[in-house]
């Protein structure tokens, strides 16, 4: 049972395939491996009934010699920002804590058209804001490498499952990193694609100009079959592109000879955490031994990105966040009036970290700081997006580290100002601001034994050479991508 969970999606696959396990097998495995690891607070809801009945009909269609989805029979979960039909959807909040939609997210939908099994809904940092998943009304998720730290958020439950092998891969949502973040910090592989290469209809906002639906997964090859599963248009969601899916699969060739790989001197930080500059030089070591060209290249405006983000994100999130007011399917508190039972409703469900930022973006969008804030940012947002226009056409992808730390403890991220664990996001705004493709995997370890990721960016659509390089690295670095198991 131990090996089952310590495959990845293309090595079950083959397995399933030739009739050597079962997908009931395989979800009784996770089902169990889940059970042991509720120490890590990685899931909100479980739903292993629904995965063993899940797993027999993927099952009969195998025996029945039935059409097959392309990831028939493997055992996923959801990030709790996705909503499942029938399946309790939090959002990691007090006041979501008891919706259960009517409807299913069409990400989530593809993947069990696909075939996929769900095993339940993952642990977030509320409404996706935070990077820790301290900020989650369920309390905090540990990481699977250390108890004692964070697995990284906001898709911190999606991490720490997969890495722990409670699920062979999950779906995230990245908005200014919250894919990429934890995935380096759990060590795993986790791709934020294109703006618009997915359908966020049916996954609760955050900021809607970023928000974007990706996978995690313990390999590269597995997020290239969970990301082909997962894109493509929708007439439900007006943001998406309709541009077609490729087989991302036919990319991992194994050969980058002759590309041009873009080093952004902006990344190199005063204090850079040594052993993060360490793995980044052995990351761009590995992409000249695969015979890639190294290029110096300069994004200017990154140093703007940071405080960019938070004023767009917290503008879009106060716009989001006003349709929870207790009327329809969210917790009610009571008032004597309407307007109080609002302010009963919001304050009783809404956590600080959401106060805070719904707080901001009224702020910024009121009528005297519009210009001078948000339409600001919004000029400065289009100079970042150019930067990487430009950068594009003297390189075919860039690498940079996905996050400025190995995982850090609770305690300490508890003691630190908002403006100081805002700071975090720094290497992985620039990339959501602009709305290229960027992927995190594990190339190495901190002194301490942490993982640390590097992060591969592309072009708009152009995830394939994304997926080319990163397979490169993951061949080179040779990381051990064994989920840790939970002690004790």
């Amino acid at each position: 049972m131990t090996d089952l969970v310590n495959l990845t999606i293309a090595e079950a696959l083959d397995l399933l395939n030739k009739k050597e396990i079962s997908s009931e097998e395989l979800t009784k495995a996770h089902i169990a491996e889940m059970e042991k690891g509720r120490v890590l607070n990685a899931f909100i809801t479980e739903t292993p009934d629904l995965a063993l009945e899940q797993a027999k009909a993927s099952d009969e269609k195998r025996a029945a010699g039935s059409a097959l989805g392309a990831l028939e029979g493997i055992p996923i979960a959801n990030k709790d920002l996705y909503c499942t039909k029938g399946v309790r959807t939090t959002a990691a909040s007090k006041i979501l804590s008891k919706f259960v939609p009517p409807y299913e997210s069409t990400v989530s939908q593809k993947l069990k058209d696909a075939g996929t099994v769900m095993l339940g809904k993952l642990n977030t940092d509320q409404f996706a804001m935070g990077g820790s998943t301290l900020t989650s009304y369920f309390g905090v998720t540990k990481n699977p490498w250390n108890l004692d730290l964070v697995p990284g958020g906001s898709s911190g439950g999606s991490a720490a499952a997969v890495s722990a092998g409670l699920c062979m891969a999950a779906t995230g949502s990245d908005t200014g990193g919250s894919i990429r973040q934890p995935a380096s910090f759990c060590g795993v592989t986790g791709i934020k694609p294109t703006y618009g290469r997915c359908s966020r209809f049916g996954i609760v906002a955050f900021a809607s100009s970023l928000d974007q639906a990706g996978p995690m997964a313990r390999s590269v090859k597995d997020c290239a079959l969970m990301l082909g599963a997962m894109a493509g248009a929708d007439d439900k969601d007006s943001t998406v592109a309709n541009v077609p899916v490729p087989d991302y699969t036919l990319a991992l060739t194994g050969d980058i000879k002759g590309k041009k790989i873009g080093i952004p001197k902006e990344y190199r930080l005063d204090g850079l955490n040594p052993d993060v500059a360490a793995t980044w030089d052995k990351g761009i070591q590995f992409l000249k031994d695969a015979g890639a060209e190294v290029v110096d290249i300069s994004l200017p405006h990154t140093k703007y990105a940071l405080p960019v983000y938070y004023i767009v994100a917290c503008a879009e999130a106060s716009s989001n966040l006003s349709r929870y007011d207790g009327v329809r399917y969210t917790t009610r508190v009571d008032g004597d009036s309407l307007d109080e039972m609002y302010e009963n409703t919001r304050t009783d469900g809404f956590g600080d970290e959401v106060v805070r930022r719904i707080l901001l973006g009224t702020f910024v969008l009121s009528a005297g700081f519009y210009d001078a804030y948000y339409t600001r940012a919004q000029r400065v947002r289009r100079l970042i997006y150019n930067d990487f226009i430009e950068a594009f056409k003297q390189v075919d992808a860039i690498l940079v580290p996905a996050a400025p730390t190995p995982a850090l403890s609770a305690e300490e991220m508890k003691n630190m100002k908002p403006v100081d664990v805002y700071a975090g996001d720094v290497f992985t705004t620039p990339a959501s601001l602009a709305g290229v493709p960027g992927l995190s995997l594990p190339i190495g370890l901190s002194q301490n034994g942490l993982p640390i990721g590097l992060q591969v960016i592309g072009k708009h659509f152009d995830e394939n050479t994304v997926f080319q390089v990163a397979d490169v690295l993951e061949k080179l670095a040779n990381f051990d991508k064994t989920p840790r198991r939970v002690k004790g």
